[in-house]
């Protein structure tokens, strides 16, 4: 395999695992991250059966958010969990989607992911702001399926 087949570099990696604690700094909310290579069914559909595999519905909140990406098969999706449809309407992850499908466009994964962390973080604090408190219920760590 070619580093031009690599999706992100451990490097890359580093530095999305670094936004996903930046932006739980502000909220309460908790986001990962999954990647792998492709999937056979629509990517909201698998993002919602990787949540679940994930066990992301088990935060106090039900605040977690999941970013799915299938990698070859150039999908991704945004899957909150119910805490968060309670509050928002469907087009609260538009703003997000776009910034990140921009940067995909252009090649640049690590970006997508660093600044749709970084944007779902600064939307989640408006609903799920940052308690005393608060633990970090989720791991940062990039899941993986099949690359």
């Amino acid at each position: 395999m070619s580093t031009k087949d690599i999706f992100l570099s451990k490097e890359e990696e580093a530095e999305v695992i670094e936004a996903i604690r930046i932006a739980e700094q502000n909220t309460s909310g908790e986001i990962r991250v999954h990647i792998e290579k492709e999937t056979s069914i629509a990517p909201m559909e698998r993002a919602v059966e990787v949540f679940h595999l994930l066990q992301m519905e088990n935060t106090q909140e039900r605040n977690g958010v999941l970013i799915y990406v299938a990698t070859q098969s150039k999908q991704f999706a945004i899957c909150g969990d119910q805490g968060i449809h309670e509050k928002v309407t469907n087009s609260f992850w538009d703003s997000t989607k776009e910034v990140m499908l921009n940067h995909f466009k252009m090649g640049n994964n690590k970006q997508a992911l660093v600044d749709g962390i970084l944007k779902a973080g600064e939307q989640l604090k408006n609903y799920f702001p940052f308690q005393e408190d608060d633990t970090d219920e989720l791991s940062n760590e990039l899941s993986k399926g099949e690359l």
